[in-house]
């Protein structure tokens, strides 16, 4: 079938005859064709040409840092975000401008800005002016372009026009009305803040001068008189009294303690000489020379006379009353400072009973103080707010007398008058004529084909089936097999699965097929191997290949995981149809639960999913059963080794499957023997 079917099976598109009526009518197609290109270049030809120039606009802040009106925050700044460059883009393009513009270079005058319209055709335009006016403003808007570049504070002024200079002009125009209606709104602004401030600055004035006459007669009305430090007297007081009473209640506990230590001497009997105040008494100073006098006469006389001698008996004698005079003197020291601690403590109870008679002056003068405090504060603000406000007013009149008031944006590129046209372009007018046209006459040619019928013909009659090459699935071999000559070819040896693992480890193959001729039970030996591979570290997947699915089984927990089949019928995705071995590191895709028939169609993908397979582990073991050598052909590749898994290495069907493969040119094929599945499961579940 050479098109695509339509209607069921009655009718098919001739492909062939859609192309034929096309060629065939290749003449009028091409006439049209330049007939339409033709036109459209005359037609740009005499179009008049359009001249198109911009002007760009910054909105920023001119104001400096020093002109700037004192007190000025960064919150008292213009706003220059997006609403605010957006609402700039609406006043540049609002009528106000434009009719302000269109009479400064009376563009109603110029042809290119009148037309009558439908309302002047029938008189009811209103008067001729008006309308004339509003006729200019709404043809300047069609050639105005005002837009925000994005991402800036840039605002473009576009204008085009007949005239070369006129596109040029207008937009500067536009763009110099924009900054003197800026400006004039500023100094509109200014005058009306200075107009407000003035009286607002009398009032205050006044108003400060009355806080602060009824804080001055508050202040002498209740006594809250200021001393030092900005306090009332009472407080400077209360102060003093406090200081000068600590100050005392410090003298008394000292004298207290001096005369307890030197009573303690006096009553123990202890020294005097330890005893600071008693040593610093003039008295006992003087009786201390005396005693040191009379011990050294003792000494002297001791020498030369007897201790009964009267003469040392009267310096003993006098020696004695000494030390009596001495306690007496110290009881007097200790009665002296008894007296000067009894005098701290008489003046400190006449400090604490004027400390509470002042506590409570200034407990009564507190009220008055927050009174006092809450007409101060009155006071201050009216003051901060009238110095505000002259701040303000000076700064106004200032700005107002020096007519200087910035305007939020300046002109940083002003239209010069363009050079070319930027319309009509003839490249893109006759392209597009040329190719719309060519396109429009081929699909009414395809259309006129198909509706007259000639490229309509009968659909062929019944499906039309393909073989469909179906994937050899393993099958128990046959009784000829047995039977086949041993002298095809040489017998491999036998090896154990540790030794095929380490082959093929060696090796580096990268596939390793295996063939069981004495049916799926001989599949152990691949199981194993996969196993033993995967011990080894290496990262192995098992493909089941066989017809029941016996060899997965062993190796998960259910037959109805998704497999091959469901692969290669397009039922499930790799990572659905891969799963892991109960008992070693390996992964499995088992046979699938997808219909065998359907999956057998898509064969042709199977070498395609093996080397998808081989590139992702380092060892892929395909189990194929008791299949045939030339089931082989589409599961072996480059890299990859032939094994046949025994039970019996005796039995004729493996020697039959070892001369087959050689006599397939698969070479001698190593038989790897391995115990009952069951045996394996049972050793995997004691280790």
């Amino acid at each position: 079938m050479s098109g695509m079917q339509v209607g069921g099976n009655d009718v098919d598109i001739d492909l062939r005859r859609l192309a034929l009526s096309v060629r065939d009518r290749w003449k009028p197609i091409l006439t049209v064709v330049l007939v339409v290109t033709i036109a459209a270049f005359l037609l740009a030809y005499f179009a008049t040409p359009l001249y198109r120039a911009e002007t760009r606009i910054l909105i920023e802040a001119r104001e400096s840092a020093y002109t700037r009106m004192s007190g000025a925050g960064e919150g008292d700044r213009p706003i220059l975000d997006d609403e605010g460059v957006a609402s700039q883009v609406e006043v540049i393009a609002s009528s106000d401008i434009l009719r302000r513009v269109a009479a400064e270079l009376q563009l109603a005058e110029r042809a290119e800005f009148q037309s009558g319209g439908i309302l002047a055709s029938f008189g009811l335009g209103g008067s001729d002016e008006l309308l004339r006016a509003q006729t200019t403003i709404d043809i300047m808007r069609e050639k105005l372009s005002v837009y925000r570049v994005e991402n800036s504070r840039v605002i473009v002024v576009r204008f085009s026009s007949e005239d070369r200079e006129l596109a040029a002009a207008v937009p500067n125009a536009i763009a110099d009305a924009y900054l003197d209606e800026q400006r004039a709104a500023k100094l509109l602004s200014n005058e009306d803040a200075t107009g407000w401030l003035a009286p607002e600055i009398a009032d205050l004035r006044e108003r400060v001068r009355e806080a602060e006459a009824n804080v001055a007669a508050f202040r002498a009305r209740s006594g809250l008189l200021v001393g030092q430090n900005n306090s009332t007297l009472a407080s400077q007081q209360l102060s003093e009294l406090s200081s000068e009473l600590s100050r005392v209640r410090a003298s008394r506990s000292a004298a207290e303690a001096r005369a307890e230590g030197v009573r303690q001497a006096i009553d123990t009997g202890a020294s005097l000489d330890a005893v600071p105040e008693v040593l610093a008494s003039p008295v006992v100073q003087r009786l201390r020379e005396r005693e040191v006098q009379l011990n050294a006469e003792i000494a002297d006389l001791s020498t030369t006379l007897l201790d009964n001698h009267p003469r040392l008996r009267g310096l003993r004698s006098q020696l004695a009353d000494l030390s009596t005079r001495i306690r007496q003197e110290a009881r007097t020291v200790l009665q002296s400072l008894e007296n000067e601690s009894r005098a701290a403590q008489r003046s400190e109870e006449r400090l604490q009973q004027d400390l509470d008679a002042l506590k409570s002056t200034s407990a009564a003068a507190g009220t008055e103080e927050v009174e006092l405090r809450a007409l101060e504060r009155e006071a201050t603000a009216q003051r901060e707010l009238l110095e505000s406000y002259l701040t303000r007013f000076r700064e106004a009149s200032a700005r107002g007398d020096r007519n200087y008031l910035p305007v939020d944006a300046r002109i940083f590129a002003r239209a010069t008058p363009p050079v070319d046209s930027y319309y009509p372009k003839y490249g893109p007018i006759l392209g597009a004529a040329f190719m719309g046209s060519l396109l429009l006459m081929i699909v009414g040619t395809l259309l006129g084909e198909l509706f007259s019928g000639r490229a309509m013909r009968p659909a062929a009659g019944g499906a039309r089936v393909h073989p469909v090459p179906h994937l050899v699935m393993p099958a128990a071999a046959s009784a000829e097999a047995a039977a086949v000559s041993h002298d095809a070819g040489p017998l491999p040896l036998d090896v154990s699965v540790e030794t095929a693992a380490e082959r093929l480890i060696a090796a580096g193959v990268s596939r390793a097929i295996f063939v069981s001729p004495e049916g799926e039970e001989a599949s152990t030996a691949s199981v194993m191997v996969a196993r033993e591979l995967a011990d080894a570290g290496m990262r192995v997947l098992y493909l089941d290949l066989t017809f029941t699915g016996t060899p997965s089984s062993h190796m998960l927990e259910s037959r109805t995981y998704t497999g091959i089949t469901n692969l290669l019928a397009a039922e499930a995705q790799f990572t659905e149809t891969i799963h892991g071995d109960l008992y070693s590191d390996a992964h499995v895709i088992p046979v699938g639960t997808a219909e065998p028939r359907r999956a057998m169609r898509a064969a042709d993908r199977l070498p395609i999913i093996l080397t998808s397979l081989t590139t992702a582990y380092d060892i892929v073991v395909v189990e194929c059963g008791p299949t045939e050598s030339e089931g082989l052909r589409r599961v072996a590749g480059d890299t990859s080794e032939i094994m046949i898994g025994v039970i019996d290495a005796a039995d004729d069907r493996v020697l039959a499957a070892s001369e087959s493969l050689f006599a397939a040119g698969y070479g001698e094929a190593a038989r790897v023997v391995a115990p009952a599945p069951q045996a394996q499961d049972e050793a995997r579940t004691v280790a």
